[in-house]
């Protein structure tokens, strides 16, 4: 076969015809010594007395340049037959002539023969065997039921000189075909022949296995190859010397595997029995055979002391050992790729335990590359062999037991991990609860956590009880590990578990936790795009024995239990220890322990009210405020926020938060956007504020401009951290709206006339600005540098300004209310009203007018509601409408306060007035908070009222008392800004 190609470097036997005289190359007296094989004895000569060639005693011993000692005749005729290179070791010799007798040596002998002058075997003649047959060669000599039916000596003797005229061919043969048909002979003798160490310690001789390896590395015959393969791996499975004599030279080792890799699967046994280091393997780059042989079925290959699948699986599981990162995950990413989980899922049943031993670390690898092929290994894993090859393991072994057992019940499905829990628990020999209690007084300090881990889950298959000693060495396992700041990789193993007993995972065996809580808390986006992730990656095809609710269901079940353990042992002493590590300099550890603790106190709630609730209070209540307070990361605000709305339901928990109310009141604002649970402590808080509101509500001054060169300031808008201002004068100046707020950027003056109103279209990015030049322009707001990219010509002054996708709604010079479509049509409604402000909200136009009304105008069909009806003016004087607010489903008016009412809150669905502010004050413009209602009035006064209750809580006054025309929040309501009709900006705070 053109698969096995010769080694060309290192041939010695040339390929030639068998002839007659093929029996003549060998010279008689060599054949002679050969014949004279040591027996088995008591006074058997010592190993070093004995030529490697010849096997007799030696008579004239010399020592070469390798330390290797010969027969004189016998390296003569070696060296004379064309060979250069030493026998045993095969270096090169550099000797022209031989040395000198090694009298030292010879002289031992002689002393040694005349101790044990009676073994001293004649080496002039053959000796003659004793009458009896050799055990060793019963199974291939014919044999008769007689009493007088003794094998003969003479089949004794031609059956052994079958075998001896076999090895020497091996050995001596300068022909390949001959040497080959010794080897075939050969393995047919081991086959046949009842094994003695007699005829193991023949094959074994140095000399004897080079001359297989010659043969190995020059035929090309498949059979020679794996009769040879199969001999040395036989010989080498009982005799390490054999090993030894093929690794002597590292060539020959790679030459075996260019074989294995070339075809000759047989060979991955001899490899592995070489014992190759990690490094070599690596070099070697044998995966792609190594997975055939796996592939392979077993009856495919021949029998042998080890089987060929068994090799392969044990040198892969050293390679994946080998510590490198990237040679691992490489190995496991064509391991998964090939579809080989299931092969070698197997294994985990083999009879050798080393075996199974082995394909637990593979799979264990596997699961870490990719954790989505766990559900295959769970679905075909038999886990009976595993948990009994326990106890035979040694620590290394018995903890990647552990890790592979803890990482198969961390699917996606909490059903189907309970399956798997069920048979961890009551498969194998052994009580395995019992077995891995044992096991954690003598693990190492950074393998506790994950084996407490595991009894605890066992544990908690049934409904906890009163006492458990399972538990209670598990739980003070963990928290001793947390306790711990003298390993910090045990602490971070420790709080890690916890973490993950939450019992939840996504189909690559990551814990939800964190994700699950942030979707608590109201910013479900992290969870949401997991979900979706997990969507793509399982396939449709794969049948669920469960519905998602009984998932659900289930999951919530072991929530609940695994939470009420964890967080009722020992009156909460969990808590103590998560606190201490938060404040860990290890930030993975400070996670990790920050998660696990928002987890259990938000899972308070769900439990009857014992103190434990008190005792998280003490422990943790300070540090999640200093967290709240301090982090910059909005979902580490979120998770802080979650565990403290618990405690307002806790008379003494409220009364700690309001302790730290003005510590928190910042991030609550933040927040209320993000995360009703933000909003709902808000209220909480303001309900109680009573006296204190003003406090609670504080404004702080923060900076103020002159602007009254360009006159009025009529209109202000926020947008992305910017301030725009339009003034009378038709200026537009831009703002910085963070940091150093009112800083100047940016001033433009394209419009001719003042700037009345300012509008924002968020979709768009776009800021438009109406003018009483009769135009509206359009800018670009979200480069650095704000520049106009349109005009519309509005056919009329524009006086307030409203826009949205295709249109704008403007209050013209004249009566009524002008929409402009962007395409450049217009038309006029509410032609009977002069309408003094607008809002748009969701299709419908609100008007405020003149006479007091309000009216919405459904845009898409034209139709107009009344929500007020207008009245007469009182002595001369209008009643006009001056602002209008829509928010959350409520309109705000501001008009002049003839009833005591100057503000009235209307609901948006049906038009029934369902509040008012009773300021005596004529409010001119308004700004609506999620909290706070802010109104702007004449004299440059600024009331601040409360949503929840319409109560005053501050009245804010500009430093002149030019009429407060405009005003507008940030994104976050934290800053208010206004413009006043003397040219002033002027921006507050929330303090």
């Amino acid at each position: 076969m053109a698969l096995f190609e010769p080694r060309q470097n290192q041939i010695r036997k040339q390929k030639q015809p068998i002839s007659a005289e093929s029996s003549s190359l060998v010279p008689e007296s060599l054949m002679a010594e050969f014949d004279n094989l040591p027996g088995g004895g008591k006074h058997t000569p010592p190993k070093d007395f004995v030529c490697p060639i010849t096997s007799n005693l030696f008579d004239d011993p010399v020592t070469l340049e390798t330390g290797q000692t010969y027969e004189r005749r016998a390296i003569q005729e070696w060296l004379e037959r064309g060979n250069s290179t030493c026998p045993i070791t095969r270096q090169k010799l550099q000797i022209n002539k031989l040395p000198k007798t090694n009298y030292v040596l010879k002289r031992l002998i002689a002393s040694w023969q005349e101790q044990n002058i009676d073994s001293v075997p004649n080496q002039s003649e053959n000796p003659q065997p004793e009458p009896e047959p050799e055990p060793n060669m019963k199974s291939i000599l014919p044999s008769s039921s007689s009493s007088d039916s003794v094998i003969s000596q003479a089949t004794i003797d031609r059956t052994m000189s079958e075998l001896q005229l076999a090895i020497t061919n091996l050995c001596m043969s300068e022909v390949l075909k001959e040497s080959e048909m010794a080897v075939l002979q050969i393995e047919r003798f081991w086959q046949e022949v009842n094994m003695d160490v007699d005829i193991h310690s023949m094959l074994s001789r140095p000399a004897v296995v080079n001359g297989f390896e010659e043969i190995l590395f020059n035929s090309v015959d498949p059979r020679v190859l794996k009769a040879n393969i199969f001999l040395l791996c036989e010989m080498g499975f009982k005799d390490k010397d054999v090993i030894q004599t093929l690794t002597r030279v590292d060539t020959d080792v790679e030459c075996i595997v260019a074989l294995f890799k070339k075809g000759l699967m047989e060979a991955v046994v001899l490899i592995y029995l070489l014992r190759p280091s990690t490094a070599s393997l690596v070099e070697m780059d044998m995966v792609d055979s190594l997975l055939k042989v796996i592939k392979k079925q077993e009856g495919d290959l021949i029998q042998m002391c080890l089987k060929p699948k068994t090799a392969a699986l044990l040198l892969l599981g050293q390679m994946l050992g080998s510590g490198e990162e990237s040679i691992g995950s490489s190995i496991a990413k064509t391991l998964i790729s090939e579809k080989m989980i299931e092969s070698i899922v197997c294994s985990l049943g083999a009879e050798w335990a080393e075996e199974r031993i082995a394909a637990v670390g593979i799979l264990l690898r596997c699961m870490e590359e990719d954790g989505k092929c766990r559900n295959t290994i769970a679905d075909k894993a038999d886990l009976a062999p595993i948990l009994d090859s326990f106890m035979g393991a040694g620590d290394a072994e018995r903890f990647e037991i552990v890790r592979f057992l803890s990482e198969l019940v961390k699917l996606n499905r909490r059903t189907l991990n309970e399956q798997v829990l069920h048979i961890i628990k009551e498969e194998g020999a052994f009580n395995t609860m019992h077995t891995l209690l044992v096991y954690l007084e003598t693990a190492l300090q950074d393998q506790c956590p994950i084996v407490a881990g595991l009894l605890l889950q066992l544990d908690l298959l049934v409904e906890p009880g009163k006492m458990s000693i399972y538990r209670e060495e598990a739980m003070d396992t963990l928290i001793s590990c947390l306790r711990n700041s003298e390993f910090p990789t045990a602490q971070l193993a420790a709080a890690e578990t916890i973490m993950s007993l939450q019992g939840r995972f996504t189909s690559s065996g990551k814990p939800l936790t964190r994700a699950l809580l942030l979707k608590r808390a109201g910013l479900d986006k992290s969870y949401q795009t997991l979900m979706r992730m997990e969507q793509l990656r399982n396939s449709p095809e794969e049948s669920e024995e469960t519905t998602p609710q009984e998932e659900e269901k289930a999951a919530d079940n072991w929530e609940r239990k695994m939470a009420f353990v964890l967080a009722s042992h020992e009156f909460g002493l969990l808590f103590e220890a998560l606190a201490e590590c938060i404040k860990s300099r290890y930030a993975s550890l400070c996670s990790a322990c920050f998660v696990s603790a928002t987890w259990l106190i938000q899972m308070l709630n769900v439990f009857p009210d014992t103190g434990i609730q008190g005792a998280a209070r003490v422990c943790l209540l300070k540090r999640f405020v200093s967290i709240f307070k301090s982090a910059k990361d909005v979902e580490d605000k979120a998770l802080s926020l979650l565990a403290l709305s618990v405690f307002i339901h806790d008379p003494e928990g409220l009364c700690d938060l309001r302790s730290s109310m003005k510590e928190i009141m910042k991030g609550l604002r933040e927040l209320k956007k993000l995360s009703p649970l933000a909003s709902q402590m808000l209220k909480v808080f303001s309900k109680g504020s009573g006296s204190c509101s003003q406090d609670f509500w504080s404004h702080k001054e923060l900076v103020q401009v002159d602007c009254s060169e360009n006159g009025e300031v009529l209109s202000i808008a926020y947008f992305k951290d910017k301030i725009f201002s339009g003034h009378s004068d038709g200026t537009i100046k831009v703002w910085t709206g963070r940091g150093s707020i009112l800083h100047p950027i940016q001033e433009v003056r394209e419009h001719t006339k003042a700037v009345t109103a300012l509008a924002i279209l968020h979709p768009g990015e776009r800021l438009y600005s109406g003018s009483l030049d009769r135009t509206t322009r359009v800018w670009s707001v979200d480069d650095e540098v704000m520049h106009c990219v349109q005009v519309h010509d509005m056919k009329d002054q524009v006086h307030k300004l409203v826009v949205a996708n295709s249109i704008s709604c403007y209050i013209p010079q004249g009566a009524g209310v002008k929409i402009h479509s962007w395409n450049g049509g217009s038309k006029s409604l509410n032609t009977s009203k002069s309408v003094k402000c607008l809002a748009l909200v969701c299709g419908k136009l609100y008007c405020g007018c003149h006479d007091n009304s309000i009216q919405e105008i459904d845009l898409a069909t034209e139709t107009l509601s009344t929500i007020q009806s207008g009245s007469r003016k009182l002595i001369g004087k209008a009643n006009s409408v001056h602002a209008l607010q829509v928010h959350n489903g409520l309109i705000y008016s501001a008009s002049p306060p003839l009833d005591g009412a100057a503000v009235k809150i209307w609901n948006a669905s049906n038009h029934r007035m369902v509040g008012s502010l009773p300021t005596v004050l004529d409010v001119r413009s308004m700004a609506i908070s999620s909290e706070l209602i802010y109104l702007g009035c004449k004299g440059g006064i600024v009331e601040i009222w409360g949503r929840e209750k319409n109560n005053r809580v501050e009245t804010l006054q500009s430093s002149k008392n030019g009429k407060v025309n405009c005003m507008t929040l940030d994104g976050n309501e934290e800053f208010l800004v206004i413009g006043t009709a003397d040219g002033q900006i002027q921006a507050w705070g929330l303090s």
